[in-house]
């Protein structure tokens, strides 16, 4: 776990990827896997409480890995959801937006740019504007 980077404005896709591979090596991605079981009553099979307890253990320590790797300035604008599956997902959902929001303006740049000079147009074009 010392090996996953905390989440910042840039590394999301790096993030995911090892929290993912984190997880499923320590068989705790059971969660993320699968939706949650139907609640247990007086009639479920030991199968069914097996099955129930896998889950929320694998929910709830899916749930403290990630918080732990998110610092709290990015936290704050994360409801509190209990499953880990759709926290994971509202935080894919806000970096997807993020990404565009920063290729739009990357465009844009591009797109505005002029060549003011003579010569080589290669040598007016400077990438590091970008």
């Amino acid at each position: 776990m010392n090996n996953i980077p905390v989440l910042n404005n840039t590394n999301f896709k790096k993030w995911k990827e090892d929290i993912m591979i984190v997880l499923g090596c320590m068989d705790l991605d059971y969660a993320l896997r699968f939706d949650c079981p139907a609640d247990l009553n007086e009639t479920s099979s030991n199968e069914q409480k097996s099955a129930y307890e896998k889950w929320e253990r694998s929910n709830r320590m899916s749930l403290m890995m990630m918080q732990h790797l998110i610092p709290e300035s990015l936290r704050g604008g994360i409801t509190e959801n209990t499953d880990a599956k759709g926290f994971l997902k509202e935080i894919a959902d806000r970096f997807a937006a993020n990404e565009k929001v920063e290729m739009s303006t990357i465009l844009n740049k591009i797109v505005s740019m002029r060549y003011k000079g003579k010569g080589n147009i290669h040598k007016g074009v400077h990438y590091g504007n970008v």
